[in-house]
This record gives C-alpha cells, structure tokens and sequence, in this order.
C-alpha cells in the first residue's frame, strides 16, 4: 500500500479581460454561461452557504467530482470559495480558491489564488494549475463573444 502524503501548494494567475467587473463576475454567477466555459454543473446555488456540483472528465478517462461550497460573494468583487476534487471515490484534493475582479485600463483583471492540499500523488499543483489557465482562456473566448 503506498504510503499517505499531503502537498500543500499555492497558486496565483492573472488574466485581462476587455470586459467590465460586472461582466466577467457575471460569467462566474450565471449558471447558463458558466456552463459555457466549466463543466455544467448538476448543482448551482451561487450564494453564501451555497453548493456548486459537477462531475465529468475526458472520454474514456477517470470521473472526476467537484464539490464547492461559496464562502464569501461579493458582487462584481469576489468569490471565495471550498472545495474537494475526487476521482471516482478517492479524495485527490482539498482547496479555498478567491477570485478577485478588479476594475483596469478599459476591462478587468482577475487574479485567481488557490490554496490547496494534494492528496496522495493522485493530483499535483502543476497539473491543476494548467488545467485552471485553461478554463480561463476559456472563460475569455466565452467573454469575447458576449
């Protein structure tokens, strides 16, 4: 059996978008056009004490689970939120992600820090770290076209 270890890690992206606060918080709030740029979610309730559920993963791949609870909302300012990741029924991570919208220079700039715990080998910073700039690229290209 191999032995249990636990990497904490933190990450930090930026990202500019032509688009005002309202609009990119907007993206994060409304579950049709999150739905546009981030796995649909079986479970949307956006507010404080609130639960964000979906499950999905590459064809042919693991099913991965992740389950949020908002923290903290404050419109057109920033999320807080927790969350756990599974694959399959294995506990892989356990993070507090904020996302902060910040009026710049004609748009937004959003920065996005988790903190996360990495269970077990199952998952590693790096590879959530990649996977999250593309949801945001995502996030732009779905922003562009609003």
């Amino acid at each position: 059996m191999k032995e249990p270890s636990a990497k904490h890690a933190t990450f930090v992206i930026e990202k500019f978008y032509k688009a005002s606060p309202d609009q990119v918080f907007s993206a994060w709030a409304n579950p049709e056009t999150k739905s546009m740029w981030f796995p649909k979610a079986e479970t949307f309730e956006f507010r404080i004490g609130g639960r964000e559920i979906n499950r999905g993963g590459p064809p042919g791949g693991p099913l991965y689970t992740f389950d949020a609870c908002y923290q903290d909302i404050v419109p057109n300012s920033r999320i807080v939120y927790t969350y756990t990741m599974d694959m399959y029924d294995t506990r892989i991570s356990v993070s507090v992600t904020t996302v902060e919208f910040k009026q710049e220079d004609g748009g937004t700039k959003l920065i996005f820090t988790e903190q996360g715990v990495f269970l077990d080998g199952h998952d590693t910073p790096e590879q959530r770290e990649h996977g999250t700039k593309e949801l945001l690229d995502k996030l732009g290209d779905v922003i562009s076209r609003l």
